[in-house]
């Protein structure tokens, strides 16, 4: 496997919402990632696919709800998801895709 699939395998889709968004004024890109990836990781695969320099990668992970599905009950996935803090002077537009 290369390098480049490697990445996109850490890094799953970027995450666009209002709390994002407000993240993003403060030079901070919301990733989902993949629950078995690691700081290091991350930051690596960051810095390989836009081209940028990573100041701090913060992580958290939101337990899945239980939900019911067609009468049965379920339960949605665990999501892991990466707060990237950039480096002054480096952005990333999460809007144009990958």
């Amino acid at each position: 496997m290369s390098a480049t699939t490697e990445q996109y395998d850490v890094i799953r889709k970027p995450v666009i919402t209002e709390k994002s968004t407000m993240a993003s004024e403060s030079g901070a890109i919301v990733f989902e990632v993949a629950m078995k990836s690691t700081k290091p990781q991350i930051k690596e695969a960051v810095e390989g696919l836009f081209g940028v320099k990573v100041k701090a990668v913060n992580t958290t992970i939101t337990k899945g709800k239980s939900k019911r599905f067609r009468g049965t009950s379920g339960r949605r996935k665990d999501v892991k998801k990466a707060y990237v803090t950039l480096e002054e002077g480096n952005t990333i537009d999460v809007t144009t895709g990958l």
